[in-house]
């Protein structure tokens, strides 16, 4: 059964973000261009093209662990993750779970390049919409804030794949909103959105395009 977690929602509410002087600067679509080419900018460059320097300093175990007792994960169990970035939520379940069998794709060829030595090998370039893998190829296959990148088609066919590659589980997560307000300061402080919707609007679509694993919003409050 389909059920609306909180493994991002605790880590998200620890990082203060001023919506307004996002927009004040006045050159925000120029940096939404440049963070949309995820390179250096986006990842390590200037806080106005996106993270301002991501850097592992171990924020992800704690999602990890949940990941774990959540789905059972073992050492026999397959990850995937899609739009896995640097890949630290990997290197976390790997150092958690000695032996388990990992997978991350990503369009970012920085992202991959910057990851952490143990799990490089196992990460790959790749799209969310053409996953190279074989049918019921993973026991769980996740996606952290990555589908509202895509435009309503693309994410029709990403979520498809998704559904595709996994044997068992799933879980994605995606930025969302509730209110007004919550609606305004989303559009602030998005680089990369294509797709704004509410969680009725995502269910929906979740159910239209076949995926029927877990998911979370996460919302600018």
């Amino acid at each position: 059964m389909r059920e609306n977690l909180a493994f991002l929602t605790p880590l998200h509410k620890k990082t203060h973000r001023d919506y307004v002087a996002r927009v004040a600067r006045g050159d925000k679509a120029g940096c939404a261009e440049i963070a949309k080419q995820f390179g250096r900018d986006y990842w390590d460059g200037d806080r106005k093209y996106g993270y301002g320097g991501y850097h592992y300093d171990g924020r992800w175990a704690g999602v990890a662990t949940s990941m774990i007792r959540h789905y059972g994960l073992n050492a026999s169990s397959r990850v995937l993750d899609v739009g896995c970035g640097k890949a630290f939520l990997l290197y976390e379940i790997m150092q958690q779970v000695p032996g388990i069998r990992v997978a991350g794709v990503d369009i970012s060829e920085y992202g991959i390049e910057n990851a952490r030595l143990e799990v490089r090998p196992f990460l790959r370039g790749g799209r969310a919409e053409q996953l190279e893998f074989e049918d019921k190829s993973f026991d769980l296959v996740i996606s952290l804030t990555t589908l509202h990148n895509l435009l309503v088609f693309d994410l029709a066919t990403a979520l498809g794949e998704i559904a595709r590659v996994t044997n068992k589980e799933a879980y994605v997560a995606v930025e969302s909103y509730r209110s007004e307000s919550e609606k305004a300061n989303l559009l602030a402080w998005q680089l990369t959105c294509q797709s704004f919707y509410t969680p009725e609007e995502w269910v929906w679509m979740y159910e239209r395009f076949g995926y029927a694993g877990d998911y979370e919003f996460i919302y600018f409050e």
